[in-house]
This record gives C-alpha cells, sequence and structure tokens, in this order.
C-alpha cells in the first residue's frame, strides 16, 4: 500500500511537472498604446474599400479616425454630405498592419470598448500577409453585433467555407463581454490550435486534427492584424441611423511571439 502510495504521488509530480512544462511560453515584441498625436503610419494603414460586405463601406475620411486620450477611436457615420462625392450611405473607419506587422506563432491580445448601435459591426481579426481567402484561413478575435452582451470568435478556411466542414471541430463560439466597458479579446495561434479568450477567460479552442480533406488547419504562416467599424449586413442587419455615429476605442494592441 505505501509503495503505491509513493509511486502514485511520483507519478502525479512527473505528469504534472510534464503538462506544467508544455504550457506555450511567450514574449512581447510588440505593443502598441497609441499614446502619440496621431496614427502611426510605420505600423498602421488605413482599410481600403473594396466590395465584401465587410469593407464596402470603408473610408480614408478624416472625421472617421481620432487618438484620443491614449486611444485610438474608429468611426461609423451615416454620410450626410460628409464625404458629397462618396454614393455609399455609411462610411467606416477600419486599420490593418498589412505588410507592417505580423505573426506567426504566437498571442494577440487586443483591449476595446465598443459602442453599441443597431446595424454596428465592430471586428478584431486577422489574415495572412499571403494566401487569398479562404484557403489562407481566417481569425476572427472579435466581432460584436448591434447592442449584444456577447462578442463572436470564429475560424475561417477552405475546409470551414467551401467543404462546410463547419462542426468536425466546432469552428466558432461566443463569449460573454461587458458591454459598456474595455474587454480584452485574445487568440494564441499554436502549431496545433487556436485558442480564444476574453477577459482572460477561455472561450473555445479549435484544434487542427488528422483529416485527408483540404485546407483544415492552414495556420502557421504570417498573419497581419484588423480592426475595423462595419456597418449593416446580412448578419448584422439594417441600420437604425438615429444610433449612429458609433464609435471603437482601442485602448492597447500586443503582440506576443511564441518562444516554447
Amino acid at each position: 500500500m505505501k509503495a503505491k502510495y509513493i509511486s502514485a504521488i511520483l507519478f502525479g509530480l512527473f505528469t504534472g511537472g510534464f503538462l506544467q512544462a508544455q504550457q506555450p511560453v511567450y514574449e512581447l515584441f510588440w505593443e502598441e498604446n497609441f499614446n502619440g498625436p496621431a496614427i502611426n503610419e510605420k505600423y498602421w494603414s488605413k482599410i481600403p474599400r473594396g466590395e465584401s460586405e465587410w469593407d464596402k463601406h470603408m473610408s480614408d475620411e478624416p472625421s472617421l479616425y481620432e487618438v484620443r486620450n491614449g486611444n485610438l477611436i474608429l468611426k461609423g457615420k451615416i454620410n450626410e454630405n460628409i464625404v458629397p462625392d462618396d454614393p455609399s450611405p455609411y462610411i467606416t473607419a477600419g486599420v490593418f498592419t498589412k505588410g507592417k506587422k505580423t505573426l506567426t506563432y504566437g498571442k494577440v491580445e487586443v483591449k476595446a470598448k465598443l459602442q453599441g448601435a443597431q446595424g454596428a459591426w465592430p471586428a478584431i481579426w486577422m489574415l495572412p500577409e499571403k494566401g487569398r481567402w479562404p484557403d489562407g484561413g481566417e481569425i476572427d478575435i472579435m466581432e460584436r453585433l448591434n447592442h449584444d452582451s456577447i462578442a463572436y470568435q470564429t475560424v475561417h478556411s477552405y475546409y470551414t467555407y467551401v467543404l462546410k466542414e463547419e462542426n468536425n471541430p466546432p469552428h466558432g463560439s461566443t463569449g460573454r463581454i461587458n458591454p459598456d466597458e474595455y474587454n480584452v479579446y485574445a487568440v494564441e495561434i499554436l502549431p496545433d490550435s487556436l485558442v480564444f479568450s476574453i477577459n482572460g477567460i477561455h472561450t473555445f479552442t479549435y484544434p487542427r486534427i488528422e483529416t485527408s480533406q483540404k485546407g483544415q488547419y492552414p495556420f502557421g504562416t504570417p498573419f497581419y492584424l484588423l480592426i475595423d467599424m462595419q456597418m449593416e449586413g446580412n448578419w448584422v442587419g439594417k441600420v437604425n441611423p438615429e444610433d449612429f455615429p458609433a464609435e471603437m476605442e482601442i485602448d492597447w494592441v500586443k503582440m506576443y511571439v511564441l518562444r516554447q
């Protein structure tokens, strides 16, 4: 009995130490606190307008962008002659680190406060520096709809979008947020999984699995960060003009590289 008891203790110590040793070790390599007078163009560019739902209202209109009290402010507005030669009914702000700051394996954290509005669709997410969508993958660290008290965190790829393999394994989840306060949204990008959290609370993990199907885990290449205020769409619904302008406030961004 005593020998079995001692063996059990030794086994627990060994396995506990082994598991602890396997925990990811990160090193902070970039921190953006928005303490300057304007957007630091060394790291950030304004997102150009595109043809997708998420970027079809993007604008470089200066009044949509502000650095205020150590926060980056990105705004969404009804375009009531703000940009007279722009036919878009809405104009929105967005920035990304494309071509300037990327992460392959590591952790991204963003502290943000999101103003609720009917038709507001703010997002914090990542795309591959190279590779077309959806083959290259997409990591949605945060999407919030309207006045929701939850945020969506989702993984997209050829496997989930084209092959429709959304539940093997589950490719997304939600987590509670404090709707009127700052929240910290995070993802860990690892060789075997993507690990999501909100305010330090784990929300879900998307693992690499063994499969003969194409594109299940296209992660492990440099990804850049996007932060943007989006308006209206099939998912978020119609805009209520009375709720706008709306803002998202970004307090800080941190990127950590994986060391172990």
